[in-house]
């Protein structure tokens, strides 16, 4: 399956002349219909509709079709309709003009000052007469098919760029975690050894040359407390085993977005406790150096679905 991003536009358009202009040769000409799709990251799946009065009816279709494949995102679904005559007028018709005149002596029964209707109004009412009463739903549908396909096939392909640098700062974080490994043993023997030392300089300065047991012990004792301070390898196992179940998200794909933050905050946490423990400039640099590769990959997940 798939990594998808949220982040993704596409659009379709229909142009349909008139079939039949010898059988409505007064009302021959095109109507244009468009969709736009454009989606962006969010938390949860956010919808809306601009769309024109002829397209309202059609919200509710559009909405189950985007919510049957779209699980996150903000995504704006845009509609537009052009209808354009040619240049012969249309021809009124019996029933249109009755009703236009029925509706004139009611509206100057109440409103007698109300300018009667032009011989241009009736030509523009007629013109939207025949329109009016289509069924656009199935055209709009088709577009909004095309439109959602071409906006997933974008989605997918930014998503596959995403799921590529993810892997690429995994393989990094594994890289300076093995560089981390050894250092914890060799800073844990420098203590020792130092401890070791500083009793051996404070007893030749009171008793003698020689260090008793006791005080060895206490330097023992010392030196311990100190590698256990600066243990990190349960934060590095428990680094890897988050890198582990990344990769496996990543390679599984599909809705794996909100599972990918969570565990990019584990990651941070043990990259910042590895630079807390840090005994030597080199752990702190790795610290950083993993914190940063942590931080450009929680900006990507943002994106992803």
């Amino acid at each position: 399956m798939s990594v998808y991003s949220m982040t993704g536009y596409a659009s379709a358009q229909h142009r349909n002349a008139h079939d039949n202009p010898e059988e409505e040769p007064k009302t021959a000409g095109h109507t244009r219909l468009g969709v736009e799709i454009r989606s962006v990251n969010s938390r949860f799946l956010d919808l809306s509709f601009r769309l024109p009065d002829e397209l309202r009816a059609c919200e509710p279709a559009l909405r189950e079709r985007l919510t049957a494949h779209l699980k996150r995102g903000k995504v704006e679904f845009r509609a537009a309709l052009e209808i354009q005559t040619s240049g012969n007028l249309p021809d009124p018709s019996v029933r249109l003009l009755q009703r236009l005149n029925a509706i004139q002596d009611n509206v100057k029964a109440w409103l007698p000052s109300a300018t009667p209707l032009s011989v241009s109004d009736v030509i523009r009412l007629s013109g939207n007469e025949s329109n009016s009463t289509k069924d656009w739903q199935p055209e709009l549908l088709t577009l909004a098919d095309t439109a959602l396909q071409a906006m997933m096939s974008a989605r997918a392909r930014e998503g596959a760029r995403l799921a590529s640098m993810l892997h690429d700062r995994i393989g990094q974080l594994r890289t300076l975690a093995k560089q981390a490994q050894p250092l914890v043993p060799q800073l844990v023997a420098q203590q020792r050894q130092r401890f070791m030392d500083r009793w051996q300089e404070a007893m030749n300065l009171t008793d003698g040359s020689h260090v008793p047991e006791a005080a060895q012990d206490r330097a023992l004792t010392e030196a311990t407390a100190f590698a256990i301070r600066i243990d990190v390898a349960e934060e590095l196992t428990r680094l890897s085993s988050h890198l582990d179940e990344l990769e496996r998200l990543i390679n599984k794909g599909g809705e794996i977005g909100k599972r990918l933050d969570f565990l990019i905050q584990e990651l941070h946490r043990e990259a910042n406790t590895l630079g807390s423990k840090s005994a030597a400039l080199e752990l702190t640099h790795i610290s950083v150096d993993m914190k940063v590769l942590i931080e450009q990959m929680r900006e990507q997940v943002q994106n992803i679905e």
